[in-house]
């Protein structure tokens, strides 16, 4: 966990200024800390209909690289200049809209700063009994929505199946294995370090799992998926791809959910042509996006709840201290330093 200066309590009176995350260039390659910039601006003032929210905690996720690097894709790009965009939970201080009182917790896309104005009907409604609030941006958000529909919708597990997760200790990743295990499913996770295989295995109840910086990957596949991958959940393509797709089964099911592999890549990574394997085993791949399944998020949010309830989903959140090591977080992440979902917390609190 990184250092930082003292924090203020969401009880104590707003300040005159509000500090920001702003994109201040466009990476190259990996993104660097110059590429952000820590501001202070004026402090936004709610109009009709809007909240103010003072963010607790804020999410750093791959997708996020897309939108600093100016591709095409699935939002809006991030301008230089403009707050850097992402999922946030934080405490209503001024309500405008009759839906959202003071002092709820609230969910949204609110940006890496300390405050926001949103238009209520843009956020969802966080209830701190259920479970700690941060879990709205991890189990309870975007990433278990991401691992329920993906694995479920997209794959349709069986039992006895062998399901292969890429990334396995991250946030989407963890959650994808569990749930294959919760569906009476083998679960096999690759991962960037023996210490994450560890936590796979030993916290999450994988069934085997290895690492990708170490030996064979054909022999580590062959080793621990001796019936072949009925599923891969797909989230860094590249080599790791590469070596899955050759071990895939007669009507595998692969779910394409993130190239984290390579986001930051200059230039598009060559690599073996496998689309013929789709044809030989007569498999299936399809590349989702968690807002298709929009209107049946509260199905997945129930259920979700209801097996963090019962204790078959474990979680691990790796928080980083301070709005102004959002950066380092951020980068972090894509290093692969990051154990479960990483966090930045803006504001101390009993939430």
């Amino acid at each position: 966990m990184l250092a930082c200066k003292q924090m203020s309590s969401p009880n104590q009176a707003v300040p005159a200024v509000n500090r920001q995350i702003t994109l201040a260039a466009r990476p190259v390659g990996m993104p660097k800390p110059t590429d952000f910039k820590l501001v202070d601006a004026q402090m936004p003032q709610p109009g009709a209909g809007e909240v103010l929210v003072r963010a607790l905690y804020l999410s750093v996720d791959p997708v996020m690289r897309g939108r600093i690097g100016g591709q095409a894709g699935q939002a809006r790009s991030v301008q230089p200049g403009e707050v850097m965009a992402g999922p946030v939970v934080g405490s209503v201080l001024e309500s405008n809209d009759p839906r959202i009182a003071k002092d709820d917790v609230v969910e949204g896309m609110l940006g890496w700063q300390e405050y926001a104005v949103a238009q209520a009907k843009s956020l969802r409604k966080v209830d701190p009994r259920v479970a700690p609030i941060s879990t709205s941006l991890y189990v309870l958000g975007m990433p278990g929505l991401t691992a329920y529909f993906g694995l479920l919708d997209i794959c349709k597990p069986q039992p006895g199946e062998t399901v292969v997760v890429s990334a396995a200790a991250g946030a989407v990743g963890s959650l994808v294995g569990q749930i294959a295990r919760i569906k009476r499913c083998r679960a096999i996770g690759i991962a960037g370090s023996n210490e994450k295989i560890r936590f796979i295995t030993r916290e999450l109840g994988f069934d085997g799992g290895f690492n990708y910086k170490e030996g064979d990957y054909q022999a580590r596949l062959k080793e621990l998926c001796p019936n072949g991958v009925d599923i891969y959940f797909d989230n860094v393509g590249g080599p790791v791809t590469d070596a899955v797709i050759r071990a895939i089964n007669t009507r595998a099911r692969i779910a394409v959910c993130g190239q984290i592999s390579q986001y930051n890549s200059e230039r598009p990574e060559m690599g073996p042509r496998w689309l013929g394997q789709l044809v030989a085993k007569q498999a299936k791949a399809e590349g989702f996006l968690v807002q298709q399944f929009a209107d049946r998020h509260e199905e997945g949010l129930k259920q979700l709840a209801t097996w963090l309830r019962e204790k078959k989903l474990k979680y691990h959140e790796d928080i980083v201290d301070g709005l102004e090591n959002a950066p380092v977080a951020f980068i972090g992440m894509l290093e692969g330093k990051n154990i479960g979902k990483r966090l930045v917390r803006v504001t101390q609190s009993n939430l």
